[in-house]
């Protein structure tokens, strides 16, 4: 087993030649794939439609973090947060950043079975904008129709890409999947976003897009009895919309606990439709909290960081059954609800979560 230091270059393969193409076996499922050199592990499983575990895809989160247990692998520029060297000299890869040179044995350290059975192959989609609505003062929805309709499960994202400025950056689909051509998606407009900065200053209805996916495993997992606890903050609203619309659309009745962060009143939007859904389901509650509300924000309702208040909320509400928890939004929020639910009793292999984390391209 080898992992090349940054400085070893890997073989050059030549233009005219066929890619040459190793084994790949995933253990303990013991899936086998193959992946071409040049070709990260992760982008090898997600062109034939293997799906594990995966978050930022650019090394920075350690959700594909993994054991070599055979082979010869090199690894792309990653961050030591997600793999500190202590791990990267005991074997442990990211398969976001990891090219193979020899076949491969992989230890998953995290799988889900549903979610491999669940697989949908990533393939890449034409798209034209059709719209940008402001939501709030930094929160836009961007719709887009696309050439052919895209398969994925709600809470999945894809990488959206403006060709005319050369820039990619993933977002969350926020309508339920229907089978239909239309993709809708809430983003946060941020100072030097590179593609947030273009939603009110150079995108335009008819401007073409390209969508490449469906990627993501914080996506709603069906028929389970319990209730059902999203937390958001941000644009972490995205993939909550579609898994709170596609649990409606399913005809499931369980109970419902909707709590989303922000900072003032008016950081809060959908709240007649978030009163719709208090109206229509049987056990629903939506419960923003502020946590710099001010005087002219007239708050009456919860108060103080969302982690708080969902330890506090949950701890008061005792909800009956295993609860199934998604959490999505800005990294630090995301560290600080994880232990919130499992405080709350919330068991690891129930919780799921999307780590917004910077993009570094």
């Amino acid at each position: 087993m080898k992992v090349m230091d940054k400085e070893e270059s890997p073989p050059v393969q030549a233009a005219d030649k066929e890619p040459v193409l190793h084994t790949v076996r995933f253990e303990p499922v013991g899936v086998d794939m193959s992946v071409a050199e040049g070709e990260t592990v992760l982008d090898a499983a997600f062109r034939q439609g293997i799906a594990v575990m995966h978050g930022c895809k650019e090394g920075q989160c350690s959700s594909c973090k993994s054991l070599l247990l055979e082979g010869d692998v090199e690894m792309k520029k990653y961050s030591t947060f997600a793999l500190p060297d202590y791990e990267r000299e005991s074997g442990h890869i990211l398969l976001c950043r990891t090219l193979a040179y020899s076949d491969l044995t992989v230890e998953l350290l995290n799988y889900d079975e549903d979610l491999m059975r669940r697989s949908i192959p990533v393939s890449e989609y034409d798209a034209t904008l059709t719209a940008i609505t402001h939501l709030t003062h930094d929160i836009r929805l961007l719709e887009v129709q696309l050439s052919r309709p895209l398969r994925f499960w709600a809470g999945q994202y894809v990488d959206l890409t403006i060709p005319a400025a050369g820039i990619t950056r993933s977002f969350s689909m926020a309508n339920a999947p229907d089978g239909e051509r239309r993709l809708q998606f809430i983003i946060k407009k941020y100072p030097n976003g590179a593609f947030s900065s273009q939603l009110d200053e150079g995108l335009k209805p008819g401007d073409r897009l390209v969508a490449k996916g469906p990627y993501g495993t914080c996506f709603r997992r069906e028929d389970e009895p319990g209730p059902l606890v999203l937390v958001g903050g941000g644009s972490g609203m995205s993939p909550l919309w579609s898994i709170l619309n596609d649990h409606v659309r399913s005809g499931e009745r369980r109970p419902v606990r909707f709590f989303y962060g922000a900072r003032t009143r008016r950081d809060l939007f959908y709240l007649d439709k978030f009163a719709e859904f208090a109206d229509r389901l049987p056990d629903f509650r939506f419960i923003p909290a502020l946590s710099h509300a001010q005087p002219e924000d007239a708050w009456t309702g919860e108060t103080g960081f969302i982690h708080d208040v969902v330890s506090r909320v949950l701890r008061d509400e005792s909800l009956v059954g295993d609860i199934d928890a998604y959490a999505c939004g800005p990294t630090a929020m995301i560290d600080a609800v994880i232990p919130a639910l499992q405080m709350a009793g919330v068991e690891p292999e129930r919780l799921f979560f999307d780590k917004f984390t910077q993009a570094v391209r």
